[in-house]
Formats: structure tokens, C-alpha cells, sequence
């Protein structure tokens, strides 16, 4: 019976391991609603304050905003990479660290000078096994980023674009389209696109025939809007990469806890088997020796 108590050692063992990846499965699903409502909430905010500026764009207004001029041409990067601080959530990190470093072989390749920024323990660890210099660090955003620590980021993100001290800004992170789908992307979200130039006005048509009038002034509106597009979309980031981690870490759980099941029935039986030859085995034993009395 020694290979029974063995196998029952293994089974309490698994059935250990499945308690706690149903925990986290069940974690990870309760931390996901509270990110999705989060990301779509600023989806659609950031989706409006968008067709606002595109608006903008289309209309004929003679003036523009530092954010919106691309660079003639592109001396120095800023390259952001959201990642998590915790594993355990399959492919989700392996998925933007494979495209951050392409991305990164591809800026030494066009010959632009670049700062490497990377949020998260896993970005931070892979980055430096792989021995590339990382400027800037963070592991302050959890799963559930504020809007005033990523506006702290945004802020000086702002100053380094409109002072000339950085030409454009790349974010490497997870894309949330749906709850089946996500994808691992690098997009550039510094310089936003330009405006028109056009003739002076305190009114003007959007591309969808929209019209807006201006109080106080086109150039103070557009002061305030632009940068406000810009720390959205840059939240909108932080928040996709959020809800994504959860999506992962759910599946990955869900997946461990089914595999363990299927381990537990495999030794299960095993153990089964095991006890029913252990018995035969003692009663061949004693049929034996009753056979031997006689």
C-alpha cells in the first residue's frame, strides 16, 4: 500500500493547488468588472473629447496647439511599457515585452535616440535580465491606476513634448477591444494629429456639419481640450492595461483549476486501482495459506 499512501499524498496535494487557483480565479473576476467598468467608462470619454478635436481638425480655424505638430523629424523617443507586477496571468506580459522589444530594435535601427520607461515588476525584471538600460521605473500602478498618478506621468509628458525634449511618445501595452479579445500593441500617442489652418473665426463647422461657438476664445479652448485629449488617452492605457491583466490572470486560473480536476479524477483512479490490487494481492495471500493448512 505504499504507492496508495503516495498517491493519496499527491491528490491532498492537488486538491490544495485547485483551492487556491479557484481563489485567484475568482479574485481576478471580481477585480476584472471593477477594471472593465472603469476602461469603459473612459472609453467613451475618451472617445468624445477625441471627435471634439477631430472636429477641430476639419474645421477652418486658423491657430494650433504644440501637441498637435508633428516633429519634421524625430530626434528623441520616449518609449512606455505597461506591465504587471504579479505573474500567474499567462501570456500577458510575454506579449507586450516581445513587441517592446522589437519596437526598441527597430528605434536603434532609425537611429533615434530614446528613453526607456517601464511600469510593472515582470517589465522591469525581463528588461534587465535582457540587459537594456531602463531611465524610469514604476510599480506604484496596481490594477486599478488613479487618474492623478497617471496624470502626474501625463504632465511632464506635456512639458517634455512642448519644450522640445521629446519628439514622440510610444506606449507599449494591451489594447482592450473586447472581453474576447485583446492584443498586445506599441502606439504612438504624442504628437496628436493637426489641425487645419484656416481663416480666423470664433465659430466653426466640425466634419459631421457640426458647429461650435467658442467662449472665450478658439485659442484658450483649444489650450485646455488638447491636453485634456491627451492625458485620456493616456489613461485610457493604463486602464485597457488593467482590465486586460484581469482578463489573462482569469483565464490562466480557470484554465490551472480545470487541469488540476483532471489531475485529481487521473489520481483518483490511480489510487483506485492501486487499493483494488492491494486487496487482491491479500486475498490471493490468504487464500494461499488456507489452500497450504489443509
Amino acid at each position: 500500500m505504499a504507492n496508495a499512501r503516495l498517491l493519496v499524498k499527491r491528490l491532498k496535494s492537488v486538491r490544495n493547488i485547485r483551492k487556491i487557483t479557484r481563489t485567484m480565479e475568482l479574485i481576478a473576476t471580481s477585480r476584472f468588472k471593477r477594471a472593465m467598468d472603469r476602461a469603459t467608462e473612459a472609453a467613451e470619454y475618451t472617445k468624445k473629447i477625441s471627435e471634439i478635436v477631430g472636429d477641430l481638425g476639419a474645421a477652418d480655424l486658423k491657430f494650433s496647439h504644440p501637441l498637435l505638430e508633428e516633429r519634421p523629424e524625430t530626434k528623441k523617443s520616449v518609449l512606455l511599457v505597461l506591465t504587471s507586477n504579479r505573474g500567474l496571468c499567462g501570456g500577458y506580459n510575454g506579449a507586450v515585452l516581445r513587441n517592446t522589444l522589437k519596437h526598441i530594435e527597430q528605434l536603434k535601427a532609425d537611429e533615434i535616440d530614446f528613453s526607456l520607461e517601464v511600469s510593472g515588476k515582470r517589465g522591469i525584471k525581463f528588461l534587465n535580465f535582457q540587459k537594456i538600460d531602463i531611465d524610469s521605473s514604476y510599480t506604484h500602478f496596481e490594477d486599478s491606476p488613479t487618474f492623478a498618478e497617471v496624470d502626474e506621468l501625463g504632465s511632464r509628458y506635456v512639458d517634455d513634448y512642448i519644450a522640445g525634449r521629446i519628439d514622440r511618445l510610444d506606449v507599449a501595452y494591451t489594447s482592450f477591444q473586447t472581453i474576447s479579445r485583446q492584443s498586445a500593441v506599441v502606439e504612438s500617442i504624442l504628437p496628436l494629429s493637426s489641425l487645419s489652418s484656416g481663416s480666423d473665426g470664433e465659430s466653426a463647422a466640425g466634419a459631421d456639419g457640426t458647429d461650435y461657438e467658442f467662449q472665450p476664445s478658439p485659442q484658450e479652448i483649444l489650450e485646455e481640450i488638447v491636453p485634456a485629449a491627451f492625458r485620456a488617452k493616456l489613461f485610457k492605457c493604463f486602464l485597457d492595461a488593467a482590465v486586460s491583466e484581469q482578463i489573462a490572470r482569469m483565464v490562466a486560473m480557470k484554465g490551472a483549476t480545470e487541469n488540476a480536476d483532471e489531475m485529481a479524477g487521473d489520481l483518483k483512479q490511480q489510487y483506485n486501482r492501486a487499493r483494488q490490487a492491494g486487496i487482491t494481492s491479500e486475498l490471493a495471500e490468504i487464500i494461499g495459506g488456507a489452500a497450504a493448512l489443509e
